[in-house]
């Protein structure tokens, strides 16, 4: 997807488990939720924006790739992030968010570095080009609500080396997040207006603004747990990555082990395979 005009937004903590597997529990212990399991945050990880100030400027890279991840200079421990992208409009009145309307879904990569110390959320998630992954293979959505396709669908995540496949994140139901159909996409509008400056988050508000107010955004809606393997292993130059989003009535566990074995999916799944490079 190479439209330079959507904002690119993350939500942290949809999954249970998920940030306390990444090492990014702590950062989130004076934010406060409604309940247990809301989310923590939404994060950027794309501004287009020309005046973002000189210390999110790195937001305004285009950091998506559906084939690539290009390794940074100052991190190696890198993993991958398996989650579900939502693609939506965005609709405004008086400059305020009013609605999301997703229309399609893809596997995403939320490649992270694990950066204890980082001030804000995003700034373990931009380090230039080819630092995000999503599928080129997008699903049309029937609906985001109950009983719509989405519903029907998996989350597997593989990491291959050396022509050896892992299991890197635990094969998972998009109905497991814990935030999911409407009460997601209301969550995020009230943060989308509403979010502070505070602790890890940044304010979302001010970033629309600054990006003239984007109707477009490419959603990730939040990582699945890592397997063991996952947890401990971080990837190297040379490896490569496999999100695979698939209709789990269609195609059971092993046959997309197969698929990820020979890099090659089915037209009906939605799959990013990146090199690391």
């Amino acid at each position: 997807m190479q439209n330079q005009h959507f904002i690119g937004l993350g939500v942290a903590g949809n999954f249970a488990g998920h940030l306390e597997q990444a090492g990014e529990a702590a950062d989130f212990l004076q934010v406060k939720t409604a309940e247990a399991i809301q989310p923590k945050a939404i994060f950027p990880f794309y501004v287009p924006s020309k005046t973002l100030s000189e210390t999110y400027r790195f937001l305004a890279t285009y950091p998506l790739s559906a084939d690539t991840i290009t390794f940074p200079d100052d991190a190696d421990n890198l993993q991958i992030e398996p989650e579900v992208a939502l693609i939506c409009d965005i609709e405004y009145s008086d400059k305020k968010v009013i609605a999301l309307t997703p229309t399609h879904f893809a596997a995403y990569n939320d490649c992270s570095i694990r950066r204890p110390n980082a001030r804000k959320i995003c700034e373990k998630k931009n380090w230039g080009e080819n630092s995000k992954g999503l599928s080129n293979t997008f699903i049309a959505l029937d609906r985001f609500n109950q009983g719509g396709n989405l519903d029907n669908y998996n989350i597997a995540c593989f990491h291959k080396r050396n022509g050896e496949l892992n299991e890197y994140g635990v094969d998972s139901q998009t109905v497991g997040y814990s935030y999911f159909h409407q009460k997601l996409l209301d969550w995020i509008v009230d943060r989308m207006n509403n979010q502070p400056d505070e602790g890890p988050m940044n304010h979302i508000a001010e970033l629309l603004q600054q990006a003239d107010y984007p109707t477009k955004a490419v959603i990730s809606i939040g990582a699945t747990r890592y397997t063991d393997f996952g947890e401990h292993n971080f990837l190297q130059k040379g490896d490569t990555s496999i999100v695979a989003v698939y209709p789990r009535e269609q195609y059971s566990h092993q046959q997309i082990v197969e698929m990820a074995q020979n890099e090659q999916f089915a037209e009906n799944i939605s799959a990013l395979v990146q090199q690391v490079k």
